[in-house]
């Protein structure tokens, strides 16, 4: 159960600290941080009481847009970066989830060579602070918003771009479990994993996510669980479940299913 994580995408209506004193009375030792609840509590406040409780931080969301944003420029977007990394490195963070921006209007090639830059120089901080920063991709049918890393092949040739090296990848079962050749890849994905983001779905994804109840959808979870654990993957497990069917649902009931389900998954040799 420690390796068991629930992202605060999850209880949007829920306060950082309502989400907190959930997970400790029940037992859930692992939190994914979502920088604006972050923000509204406090930030040094909001650390202190994650390590009062003994709180792990599976990740930080997120950093990115550095192909073009709405409210920031190129600069500020870099500058919010390593304000994120340093939030990751005191939260003691297991990462910072990373989105390089969508093409925006951009060839691929310039749009590559932004992210780059930026990535480039966020990597050197995380660096120096022991952050690792994890890069998300996405399918196409579902990423224009967000990244132009609509491809796992694409995600490594840029991920081995970078200088220095250690940055890593966000495999969202949500967004990949029913990939064609998954089960195939995970083997030699693995030790770039930096996270596992746990999402279930009735049908295949599209640009407004529609993820379901885990264990409620059609992807193979178990499949892929015992793949990750086979090839060697050793970190957290985050609930990422949000979307249209999610509206209203009792936040409680939820996660308690969503860990249910994940320790069926992993019992046999997870």
């Amino acid at each position: 159960m420690m390796r068991f994580s629930v992202s605060e995408l999850s209880t949007l209506r829920w306060s950082f600290e309502e989400d907190i004193e959930f997970c400790v009375q029940n037992g859930i030792r692992a939190l994914g941080i979502w920088r604006p609840k972050l923000s509204d509590f406090g930030e040094e406040r909001g650390i202190e009481l994650l390590r009062e409780h003994e709180m792990a931080v599976s990740s930080v969301s997120w950093a990115g847009g550095f192909t073009g944003n709405e409210h920031l420029n190129h600069n500020e977007c870099i500058e919010d970066g390593i304000e994120a990394v340093r939030i990751a490195a005191a939260a003691r963070a297991g990462c910072l989830l990373v989105h390089t921006g969508p093409l925006a209007g951009h060839i691929q090639t310039h749009a590559f060579r932004l992210a780059r830059m930026a990535i480039d120089e966020l990597a050197g901080v995380a660096h120096d602070l022991d952050v690792t920063i994890a890069l998300e991709p996405m399918p196409s049918c579902c990423c224009s918003d967000w990244t132009f890393l609509n491809d796992l092949d694409l995600t490594m040739e840029f991920i081995s771009s970078i200088r220095g090296g250690g940055v890593k990848l966000v495999f969202d079962t949500y967004q990949w479990g029913n990939h064609p050749d998954v089960l195939a890849r995970l083997p030699e994905l693995v030790r770039h994993i930096g996270l596992v983001q746990l999402g279930d779905a009735r049908k295949a994804p599209e640009r407004d996510q529609s993820r379901c109840p885990l264990g409620a959808g059609i992807l193979p979870l178990r499949e892929v669980l015992q793949s990750l654990h086979e090839a060697g993957y050793t970190g957290f497990y985050e609930l990422e479940v949000h979307g249209e069917e999610m509206q209203g649902v009792d936040y409680c009931s939820m996660i308690s299913q969503s860990r249910a389900v994940y320790e069926s998954l992993v019992a046999v040799g997870g």
